[in-house]
């Protein structure tokens, strides 16, 4: 089973992913995650990395293709996988439709979590992250127990550079133009599914095991 899934950033399909990856014991990919752990252990890759995020825009495509199509090709992807945050363009997902074809394998089902982007704006200017342990929280979802500060490890939470509302106003309009196109890709495809993401995460969630049977 091997799942991408699609939506602004915001809109909840990194949450998703993770849900699903713990449902049907696949490896959740993200490669969010994958750019903030070479980030934190301050290697080339990551500082590189850092000057596009800081800025709401896409990493290229030759440093993200490369890592994602090392980590598709470990041992624990042979089940399949949920891709959350690749493809990002129709570039990539080309490039990506070769490799797998190459392997006899394709893509089985994208699904797109479906946001509108004042909803996106609201709930990403509402994040808070805890830069030494790693801890998120939202001010109207996940508050911490005492304002501004870590429940885990007691140090200052902040908004990331990536979250403030201007920056993610940029990094929907890259959104848009770059990989909302990959919608349509898709559904050419006859792989794409459609779920409402301003739904509740667990009906969210629910929709998607529907589609997933």
């Amino acid at each position: 089973m091997k799942i991408i899934m699609l939506g602004a950033p915001g809109a909840g399909k990194g949450t998703q992913a993770k849900m699903i990856a713990e449902k049907y014991q696949i490896p959740h990919i993200s490669t969010g995650d994958i750019f903030r752990a070479n980030i934190k252990n301050g290697t080339e890759l990551g500082a590189e990395a850092k000057k596009y995020m800081d800025q709401g825009l896409l990493v290229p495509d030759e440093l993200t293709v490369r890592i994602l199509l090392d980590r598709v090709a470990q041992e624990d992807c042979a089940g399949g996988y949920v891709l959350d945050g690749f493809p990002r363009n129709i570039p990539q997902a080309q490039v990506l439709d070769e490799a797998l074809e190459k392997l006899g394998e394709k893509i089985d089902m994208c699904i797109d979590v479906d946001v509108p982007d004042e909803n996106i704006v609201r709930r990403m200017s509402g994040r808070r992250a805890c830069l030494k342990c790693g801890a998120t929280y939202h001010l109207e979802h996940i508050p911490p127990r005492q304002e501004g500060v870590c429940d885990t490890c007691g140090s200052g939470l902040v908004l990331r550079e990536d979250d403030k509302p201007e920056t993610v106003q940029n990094r929907l309009k890259v959104y848009h133009e770059q990989t909302q196109p990959l919608i349509e890709f898709y559904s050419a495809k006859g792989v794409l599914k459609t779920v409402d993401g301003t739904m509740d995460v667990q009906d969210v969630f629910s929709a998607i095991v529907g589609l997933l049977g």
